[in-house]
């Protein structure tokens, strides 16, 4: 975790970093290590960054355990039990501290698409929208609606706290192929510039 100290409650930009616990030693390109990325960037940015006083408290937060533990099958019967480990620590830990949660999963590959997650909040979604215009990525950024999924985000929106999932669900980032020639810097940039100006334009007071 990292913070920007500032009025609670506050913003949180989060990602997990574990990828399948097999085969032991793998980490995905997408599936971990895309979404860490971005949130280690965008800390460095807004770090540089004069802030008004009275600004809100941004946090960086990277989770682990958001995948099962071994010797559980991929597609768990209760994923939001089993999996989501770190974020649901993390809500238990400090209620009523986040105002708004952004979470960067899939967000690295070529190709990059992300419709809103079904159970994102639609208000800070449009919002993220928004920001992705005033950067010039709204062609990352399509005005649809795709699969719900449980992911960290999950935890936060059982707590009443709004929340993005930035996915791109067709990315196939439970595979081994999951390695760096599939990303693109320019969809990381994407993604980050979006996740910025948002945090600026819409959490700064």
């Amino acid at each position: 975790m990292g913070t920007l100290p500032g009025r609670r409650p506050g913003i949180l930009i989060g990602a997990h970093y574990d990828t399948l616990v097999e085969p032991r030693g793998f980490v995905g390109a997408n599936n971990g290590a895309a979404g860490t990325a971005v949130v280690v960037e965008a800390a460095r940015a807004l770090g540089r960054l004069r802030r008004r006083p009275g600004a809100r408290e941004i946090r960086f937060v990277l989770f682990d355990g958001e995948e099962p533990p071994a010797g559980l099958p991929e597609e768990s019967t209760d994923f939001y039990s089993e999996g989501l480990r770190g974020s649901r620590a993390y809500v238990a830990r400090h209620p009523g501290r986040t105002a708004a949660m952004v979470l960067l999963d899939y967000v690295g590959n070529r190709g990059l698409q992300l419709p809103r997650e079904a159970s994102s909040t639609p208000g800070l979604w449009a919002r993220m929208r928004t920001a992705a215009r005033r950067v010039g990525a709204a062609r990352f950024f399509p005005n649809e609606t795709g699969t719900a999924i449980v992911d960290d985000h999950t935890p936060f929106l059982r707590a009443g706290v709004p929340a993005v999932d930035l996915i791109d669900w067709s990315y196939p980032g439970h595979e081994l192929s999951d390695r760096l020639h599939k990303l693109s810097r320019r969809s990381l940039d994407a993604v980050g510039e979006t996740v910025v100006d948002l945090v600026l334009t819409n959490f700064r007071e």
